[in-house]
């Protein structure tokens, strides 16, 4: 004959403590997120509303959330500032910019990932420490001997100083979770160090390319210190634009937000349909190996 011991039983009062325990940590959670939300964006929804008033309603508090919506500051951004051709501009800087970083970047974080090549990375990695304003009067001389200042070419190549090491560090992670057997069965079978790499390596890391790129690219997009120097009259980008309503005379308050609403509301398109494979490609990367 067995006997078995009753089964402990909790008092209603310790699973009510428990349950009250979640709820007020649940309460302080969503109260934690909310603040952060409305930090985070309110000078986006002030901005966005800021674009929509005159400049008499901008600068009086009481017209925060009442105010007769108008489309004069879009049209003179649009029609008078020519941001559309900015706007091109800056599209073309940035796409060059992605496929020169990924057409350098990729086959540098290969080598450095299969030959373990890691103290070369701080060479590449040297151009996030150095400040980028130290590298502007040797450029500006640089391209101006060679006739290269104003140019789309000179954005390029100082937009690519930016988004190389930030692809090679991203792809190191993701080349160094990939199975090298894989490579070595593609060998077998004929294919060359080349052909692994084409038709075997980045096909396998496709999630960290894209995430590379997206990547460089809103970088790109918002560059300023490097277009206001570099860029001339025909290829500046739409950071530089923007100071075009800040004048001797005054700041026009409502071009300004519309041009900045203009400016960001791509990069915050891109960065929220785009978000789940930037955090899957930075944590896969990581991971891996």
């Amino acid at each position: 004959m067995t006997i078995t011991a009753p089964a402990a039983r909790r008092s209603p009062g310790s699973s009510m403590s428990m349950t009250s325990r979640r709820r007020v940590f649940s309460s302080l959670k969503f109260f934690t997120i909310g603040i952060v939300l409305i930090v985070l964006l309110f000078p986006i929804a002030w901005m966005v509303l800021a674009s929509f008033k005159s400049g008499l309603d901008i600068t009086n508090p009481a017209r925060t959330f009442s105010f007769s919506p108008t489309l004069r500051n879009y049209e003179s951004v649009f029609a008078k500032q020519d941001f559309a051709r900015f706007m091109v501009n800056s599209f073309i800087v940035a796409a060059a910019t992605v496929l020169l970083s990924l057409f350098l970047g990729l086959p540098a974080a290969y080598v450095i990932s299969r030959y373990r090549m890691y103290r070369a990375t701080g060479l590449v990695f040297m151009a996030r420490v150095i400040p980028a304003i130290a590298l502007l009067v040797p450029w500006y001389y640089l391209f101006a001997k060679v006739g290269l200042v104003g140019t789309y070419t000179s954005l390029v190549l100082s937009h690519v100083f930016v988004g190389l090491p930030l692809v090679v560090a991203i792809m190191i992670g993701f080349f160094d979770g990939l199975p090298v057997e894989l490579e070595e069965a593609g060998r077998v079978d004929g294919l060359t160090r080349y052909g692994s790499f084409a038709r075997i390596a980045v096909p396998l890391a496709m999630p960290g390319i894209a995430t590379s790129a997206i990547l460089s690219f809103i970088f790109s997009w918002n560059n300023f210190m490097f277009a206001l120097v570099l860029s001339g009259q025909g290829t500046k980008t739409l950071p530089v634009a923007i100071v075009n309503f800040i004048g001797y005379q005054g700041i026009d308050w409502g071009g300004l937000m519309a041009a900045a609403v203009v400016v960001t509301m791509p990069v915050i398109f891109v960065a929220f349909f785009t978000q789940r494979y930037i955090v899957s490609g930075l944590t896969a990367g990581a991971t891996k190996g």
